[in-house]
């Protein structure tokens, strides 16, 4: 598992994001900017917001498939370190037979591909072929984590609302499930009812599963246990929620959202709690220790 060893750069030193889609390379960028550093944005083309070009120092675009064109904009910038920020969405490969042509790969995405992805097409393991690509050009991927520590989640009930008793035995239902699906490299998301799995959070991500869960699960009232997987690289896929998931429960019929406290991203914080409080939902952010004593008792 990777940790975290480098020195911190110094206030000035320029900063490289490869940003996906949502909020966190947005969020990412403003708290880098705060502590001094210069920030060069290489967004993944219609998955990155244009928002991020208002809080970049430069920001430019890039097909997904070009590998080597992302790797030359961030050499050409004077880029060493770099950090991932954002969901890739990568259905794309499967929305179309002709996906290959659709995306146009260049050499160093197939370099990277069979020379990497050979054995399965996981989350884990392509963005770990991203980081091994371009470290061959000397650029490092760290955790974004390392710039902005504050936007992981405070430990407690974030919300008015709390679990109920029965609420709090789908939590730990959930929770176990959901570090069993975690090692498996399938998701980090559980969708619980009644002690019965409504939902799995797999290829489509976090809100496609609660919308999910709530076409099978009609009365709603159900609870989303999301985690960070055993083996998590912090470099990539940290968990992460924000506001869109709150609007995603209530328009599905959530009610509990517990997360793993210290492992995982609150994006918008005060808007997140102002909303699941309107909508009544209740947010918990506790670790497996906790949890395993609150139930027992």
């Amino acid at each position: 598992m990777y940790s975290s060893t480098h020195d911190k750069p110094e206030p000035g030193e320029r900063i490289g994001l490869l940003a996906g889609a949502g909020r966190f390379p947005v969020e990412f960028a403003k708290a880098a900017r705060a502590q001094g550093y210069s920030v060069f944005a290489v967004g993944v083309a219609g998955m990155a917001s244009d928002e991020l070009a208002d809080h970049c120092d430069d920001f430019v675009t890039a097909p997904i498939g070009r590998v080597g064109k992302t790797i030359r904009l961030f050499r050409q910038a004077g880029v060493s370190r770099a950090v991932m920020a954002g969901k890739i969405d990568k259905t794309i490969l499967f929305r179309k037979r002709w996906w290959f042509w659709q995306l146009l790969p260049d050499w160093r995405a197939l370099h990277m591909y069979f020379n990497y992805c050979r054995e399965n097409n996981a989350d884990d393991t392509m963005l770990l072929a991203v980081i091994r690509e371009f470290g061959r050009d000397g650029i490092v991927f760290e955790s974004a984590l390392n710039y902005a520590p504050e936007l992981l989640v405070r430990h407690g009930f974030l919300t008015k609302k709390k679990p109920s008793p029965s609420q709090w035995k789908d939590i730990r239902f959930g929770w176990e499930l959901a570090k069993k699906i975690g090692e498996l490299d399938i998701g980090q998301t559980v969708v619980v009812s009644d002690m019965a799995v409504m939902a799995v959070e797999a290829i489509e991500g976090t809100d496609a599963a609660i919308h999910r869960a709530g076409t099978l699960c009609r009365k709603g009232g159900f609870t989303v246990v999301k985690v960070e997987k055993p083996q998590q690289d912090d470099r990539f896929d940290v968990p992460t929620i924000g506001a869109d998931t709150i609007k995603t429960m209530s328009e599905a019929g959530g009610r509990v959202l517990a997360v793993e406290c210290g492992k995982t991203i609150l994006l918008d914080e005060a808007e997140v709690v102002a909303m699941a409080n309107r909508f009544g939902i209740a947010i918990v952010s506790i670790s497996a220790e906790e949890l395993a004593l609150r139930v027992a008792g």
